[in-house]
């Protein structure tokens, strides 16, 4: 039903993410743990001296993350009828990929979940013309790859004051 079936003519894919999209960025901006979490992200030693329980910030940021993957394997699930272990393998760097070209800082701390949609997009887009194109797997992957390492390289060259 999730995964399948209409609403009105809408997708109900399209609420449970509308639902999930909305209760992440409650949690993310409005909350004392969105904002525990954007420290831990940012310095977990500074957060955990300013009295932030960094260890169970982890924690709950995984355990929303294993929510949110549980909730997208059901309606990959459902929405191919069949499940196998390595079903959602081929999502996994697109996936990466959207979030780095979204603005999100791979090791953390900065990032924005409008900023992630964007990449979502942005991806689509490129995952459509190379289907468009008839790229092979493998080099899709490999543009993939190249456009992380390209946003890591563009986000990554910001000054760090040490003393």
């Amino acid at each position: 039903f999730l995964a399948k079936d209409r609403i009105f003519g809408v997708p109900v894919a399209i609420f449970v993410w509308a639902a999930v999209s909305a209760v992440i960025s409650v949690i993310l901006t409005r909350t004392g743990f969105g904002r525990s979490i954007y420290a831990t992200g940012s310095r977990e030693a500074a957060a955990y001296l300013s009295g932030i329980r960094t260890r169970m910030v982890i924690v709950g940021a995984f355990v929303i993350s294993a929510l949110c993957a549980s909730i997208a394997g059901v309606l990959l699930a459902g929405y191919s009828a069949k499940a196998y272990q390595g079903m959602g393998n081929a999502f996994l760097l697109p996936a990466i990929a959207a979030v780095v070209l979204g603005g999100t800082h791979i090791l953390g701390g900065r990032g924005r979940y409008a900023g992630t949609l964007v990449g979502v997009i942005l991806i689509v887009l490129l995952n459509s013309v190379l289907s468009i194109t008839q790229m092979p797997e493998a080099g899709r992957q490999i543009i993939y790859g190249t456009v992380i390492v390209g946003m890591l390289l563009v986000y990554g060259r910001n000054q760090r004051v040490t003393s």
